[in-house]
């Protein structure tokens, strides 16, 4: 991979994180695919060559676990998930170049080759570790047929992953006081023999690793924490039978071990480019170029070079809950086999409902078969979701706020603009009006095509959305301001520009908003007569004069009416209601994902407060002046049990300023530290102490916020 500026002259691929073959697509599964697929078409529209990638996840313990209590084969359980998930995703405009899943044997034959690589570069070894056990069943419990205590933070775990607390991977035997999952007994660690990836070899190769890296803040810096100190190795091997069996080398090596997901898993990443690769031919996309570092020499041999930037531009984007295994197993084993290493990491935030974390078990979810019945297109999700936040900010999903974005944003906006343009064209002209596109307007557009470019670069997907919107704005108010219906008649030269200026803003539209809204792309597309798809233009197209003629224009967005949204809000709240009544019925029983405890996304998501959907303008936020200060002195106020007195100085003066640190902060440390002072806060009177400003920190925990470099005291924060 390289680190050159998009688009490069190597071929690129985009994966997402697998789906678990275990349970139906919601809408927080669904943004992590719908950033995924737009990023693609975003590569492609400005010249990178991409293939985007995916597949089922199909093995592990909770499938195995599901498929028993149905009475099923794992393998034709998890089949039955994959195939929904492959019908599911066109549905959403998610499409991938190719879609494969965990258990064929493209995948079973590639981790199987991966691992050997591991073995003869003396990467894999041997020891005898503890694994619970169910006396009752008398058989081993692996990862999720186990819970019970983290041994990092004292939180109620599964046996892989402290998913409640500290969201640390867990290797068998780690897990504290531990319970079978089958018959809700007390199991007993036994000693067995495990296979383990000597996660040490890499570390010295994951330091800088990270420090290449692109993507996401969350991806880049979380991971540090993880390797510092001893790396620990990875438990490579689990006992069951549904997986992908260990490749037995010698008489000594256990037979009945299989893989651990987590090996076979991302694999599927590289298994999946290869069959996409197989299919349009090497010569229309080579895997190898991709994955494959350059030279023989390096292919699954013992190769402990520098890093090079031989191959292709992988990107992963994933749910933060699993940064860990991309940002460190994942690169150690493709170091370990001779692969390419991931040029950018991208985790997104998690998805709430209505302010509230989104939870399976309690039903308080937006399934993606209830948007589909909902009769919505599903470019209008693809919007909301993509344009709620920053890829790795959570995003708050309502259906009022999907009425008040599609009727405001997409309706009111860019539906509003294209159908007016395009009416009065044809209604006047017939078409594009004879004339050249003004020169004001040609550099409005090419502003909006460097925005664009900059935004696929960036890897932001929100800004590449708010590209069209913004140029909708743009073309809302010339023509407003213009009224080209007035001078139709009084200056018909004039009119004719503001409709021909009009026509290309349409055009431009049509494709920077493609990656986000490509079937509303499309659509418009046809309606300005041209030619082909919109799917396969470049950015440059969009300067490119309209077709001479076409046909009376539909509108392109529909409104979204108020009974239609509170009917769905009052199923979602039925749905939630009938499902708290069930779990208090139960008595203690759990009625939750995958055999031990909430999914990732409702731990993580459950104390955030939704985000504000209201926005404010740049001029308020010039408004609020924020200044580097540091802390000099501080003290408790007296019969205050959380207050401080602090005197911080903020380079023209030292500000008295009273804080809720006391119980959240040692008093001595504070001195000296480094704050965001809100210097233009009102003047508040506390216990009797004058608070001339506001000190700021995140969360309950009253992390202070500060600066990354040492900027001078008094320094504006902009």
């Amino acid at each position: 991979m390289s680190h050159d500026e998009f688009p490069t002259d190597r071929p690129a691929v985009v994966t997402c994180g697998l789906p678990y073959a275990n349970g139906d697509l919601h809408v927080g599964h669904l943004r992590t695919y719908v950033d995924g697929d737009a990023l693609s078409r975003a590569l492609r529209r400005i010249g990178q060559q991409t293939a985007f990638v995916c597949g089922s996840d199909m093995h592990g313990t909770p499938v195995a676990v599901n498929a028993a209590e149905e009475g099923v084969e794992p393998r034709e359980f998890a089949l039955r998930y994959h195939e929904t998930y492959a019908e599911t995703f066109p549905q959403f405009n998610v499409e991938f170049d190719n879609y494969g899943h965990t258990d064929d044997e493209t995948n079973t034959e590639l981790t199987q080759e991966f691992v050997r690589s591991w073995v003869e570069n003396d990467h894999v070894f041997e020891k005898e570790i503890e694994v619970a056990w169910d006396t009752e069943q008398d058989q081993p419990l692996p990862d999720r047929f186990v819970e019970g205590t983290c041994p990092y933070c004292g939180e109620h775990a599964r046996g892989d992953e402290c998913d409640e607390g500290c969201q640390r991977h867990l290797e068998p035997g780690e897990i504290e006081d531990p319970v079978s999952t089958i018959t809700g007994n007390p199991a007993e660690y036994r000693t067995r023999e495990h296979k383990f990836l000597r996660l040490s070899d890499f570390q010295e190769y994951l330091q800088g690793f990270l420090d290449r890296v692109e993507g996401t803040d969350n991806a880049r810096n979380q991971p540090r924490e993880w390797i510092e100190g001893e790396l620990q190795d990875l438990c490579i091997t689990r006992d069951m039978d549904w997986g992908i069996d260990y490749p037995a080398k010698d008489a000594d090596d256990p037979e009945d071990l299989v893989l651990y997901v987590w090996v076979d898993a991302p694999i599927e990443y590289v298994a999946s480019t290869k069959q996409y690769s197989e299919r349009v031919g090497a010569d229309t996309y080579d895997w190898e170029d991709v994955w494959k570092l350059g030279g023989e020499e390096r292919h699954g041999t013992d190769w402990e070079g520098p890093w090079t930037d031989d191959g292709g531009e992988i990107i992963h984007v994933i749910g933060r809950d699993i940064i860990q295994h991309h940002a460190v197993f994942w690169p150690s084993m493709l170091r370990g086999a001779g692969y390419n290493e991931p040029r950018s990491i991208l985790a997104t935030g998690f998805v709430g409902i209505d302010g509230n974390a989104l939870s399976t078990s309690r039903n308080r979810a937006v399934w993606a078969d209830e948007y589909l019945d909902a009769g919505f297109h599903p470019d209008l999700f693809r919007y909301y979701i993509a344009t709620g936040a920053g890829l790795e900010t959570d995003v708050d999903f309502s259906w009022d706020r999907f009425q008040e974005r599609v009727n405001g944003e997409l309706v009111g906006n860019v539906g509003n603009f294209i159908y007016r343009s395009l009416l009065f064209a044809e209604r006047n002209y017939g078409g594009t009006p004879e004339t050249d596109v003004s020169d004001d307007v040609r550099e409005r557009i090419e502003d909006a095509l460097d925005e664009f470019e900059d935004a696929v670069r960036a890897y932001d997907v929100r800004t590449l959305a708010e590209v069209a919107t913004d140029l909708s704005n743009y073309g809302n108010e010339y023509i407003q301001r213009n009224e080209p219906w007035n001078l139709v008649d009084d200056d018909p030269d004039r009119a004719e520009q503001v409709i021909r200026d009009c026509v290309q803003l349409a055009k431009a539209v049509a494709v920077v908003m493609q990656p986000v809204l490509p079937g509303k792309a499309e659509r418009l597309w046809g309606q300005l007569n041209e030619e082909g798809s919109v799917a396969d233009v470049s950015l440059d197209t969009a300067l490119e004069a309209p077709p001479a003629s076409f046909e009376e224009p539909e509108e392109l967005f529909a409104q979204v009416e108020d009974d239609h949204i509170e009917e769905l809000n009052e199923e979602l709240q039925e749905r939630i209601e009938e499902a708290s009544e069930s779990e208090d019925g139960d008595e203690g029983t759990d009625d939750e994902d995958d055999a031990g405890g909430d999914t990732d996304e409702e731990v993580a998501a459950a104390d955030l407060e939704p985000l504000v959907e209201e926005r404010i303008g740049f001029e308020d936020f010039e408004g609020v002046d924020m200044r580097v200060g540091e802390i000099v002195s501080a003290e408790p106020v007296p019969d205050a049990d959380k207050l401080l007195r602090l005197e911080v100085d903020i380079g023209h003066e030292v500000r008295q300023v009273v804080a809720g640190l006391a119980q959240l902060h040692e008093v001595d440390d504070l001195p000296g530290t480094r704050v965001i002072l809100l210097a233009n806060m009102e003047k508040a009177d506390l216990f009797g102490i004058e608070s001339n400003g506001m000190v700021l920190a995140a969360g309950d925990e009253a992390d202070l916020l500060t600066t990354h470099e040492d900027a001078p005291l008094g320094t504006r924060v902009q």
